[in-house]
């Protein structure tokens, strides 16, 4: 019996991506083996250094020596690498110290997880069941056409479910009218997308007052960028609490500098419902203990002046980027920046020619954006020094990289 593939193509995706990928590969843009030299820059095993425009670490703090101390500090007090076993069963008690702290930081009930994908795979079908939402009841689930894959992923699990829904990009009128056809709707998105732009979000929080729409957002590459305490982009445009029907969940690997993921839950939204029952986040592959230490010393970093000192910064490098090169998300404070290029082939041999200018700027292409519209991610940082940043943008510039 031939099978209708409803929520995925593997092998079309397999099919279309893997010569971009084998191309990029032979052309020394994949696979690098690399020693970290300072921050931003690595070196090769020939002993080539390049300055890494990739990185996520928009902030610096993986390198940030309060931060490296954290993580020494509690190993070598509590003498293990992590605790093997369900943090449901037992837990460090500094595991316990770091949710409170970012939950007194971030004004939500905050669960620290092995990471934000698995923090999506254990909680969408609980939202999908309905038990996550206030009255209980199983809604319609609707992704946006562009989440992240790490949330895509799970539409199977979720459709044993409910019935699940693809939405497109940003569309406020596509999501209103099954508002109003549907007593419960509930909407996945990102709030930062990883390829350029922003979740409407005052027209989803429109929608919620107005409808009852449940919100799942996952905020990773704004958080640390944004709020007063580093909340992200989601949770600073909410005021005062994070309501019931609204779930952010971020990446303590990007902005915050170390490791795992976060949960942002308000109020009725059950941590032990989610500790018993949302698969990942109840198994015994928690947070590393030199992870957990490290955390710690960067939630201490979000309470200093520190922070928006670096957030500062970073939002000077990007306003300068956009002033040299044009790209779909000028003006906006974002520090991704996707470059469109066009065809596979021009991307990957745009990316071999800045790296051969001491610049590591991955080629983007299909699965990861829509065939024929391939490009080069740019990822800027504050710890991105303004000749290193000037060189780049005239990399660019020589390279006659479109939009420049």
């Amino acid at each position: 019996m031939e099978l209708k593939n409803r929520y995925r193509n593997t092998e079309s995706m397999v099919g279309l991506g893997n010569p971009s990928f084998a191309a990029a590969k032979e052309a020394g843009l994949l696979d690098l083996s690399v020693h970290n030299t300072r921050q931003g820059t690595l070196a090769l095993s020939d002993g080539r250094e390049f300055i890494n425009t990739c990185s996520c670490s928009y902030l610096g703090l993986d390198s940030h020596p309060d931060v490296i101390q954290g993580a020494i500090d509690v190993l070598r007090r509590e003498g293990t690498m992590c605790m093997s076993i369900s943090r449901l069963r037992v837990r460090l008690a500094d595991l316990d110290h770091l949710e409170e702290e970012l939950s007194s930081r971030w004004r939500a009930r905050t669960i620290v997880t092995n990471s934000a994908s698995s923090a999506s795979a254990g909680l969408l079908p609980l939202i999908a069941s309905g038990h996550l939402l206030p009255d209980g009841q199983k809604p319609i689930l609707v992704f946006d056409k562009s989440a992240h894959f790490s949330m895509n992923l799970i539409k199977p699990i979720c459709a044993d479910e409910t019935h699940v829904i693809t939405a497109p990009h940003n569309d406020i009128d596509f999501l209103e009218d099954l508002c109003r056809k549907h007593a419960r709707v509930a909407y996945v998105a990102d709030g930062f997308y990883s390829m350029g732009g922003v979740a409407i979000v005052q027209e989803l929080f429109r929608l919620q007052e107005k409808y009852g729409l449940f919100l799942y957002f996952d905020d990773s590459h704004s958080l640390s960028l944004y709020g007063e305490a580093g909340e992200g982009y989601v949770r600073a445009s909410m005021g005062a609490a994070l309501n019931e029907r609204t779930i952010i969940i971020g990446s303590l690997g990007k902005g915050f500098g170390t490791a795992g993921g976060a949960v942002l839950l308000g109020p009725g939204q059950h941590a032990d419902l989610v500790g018993r029952f949302a698969g990942p986040l109840g198994w015994s592959q928690s947070l590393s203990i030199p992870a957990i230490g490290a955390s710690l010393a960067s939630a201490r970093l979000h309470g200093t002046k520190e922070l928006h000192d670096r957030q500062r910064l970073l939002r000077e490098n990007v306003r300068y980027f956009d002033e040299r090169v044009s790209t779909r998300t000028v003006g906006e404070d974002f520090p991704i920046k996707v470059i469109d290029v066009g065809p596979e082939s021009m991307a990957v041999e745009r990316s071999r020619q800045l790296m051969e200018r001491g610049f590591y700027a991955s080629a983007v292409f299909f699965p990861i954006v829509p065939k024929g519209r391939a490009g080069l991610r740019i990822i800027l940082r504050s710890n991105l020094g303004r000749e290193d940043l000037r060189r780049l943008c005239d990399a660019l510039v020589e390279l006659a990289v479109p939009g420049t």
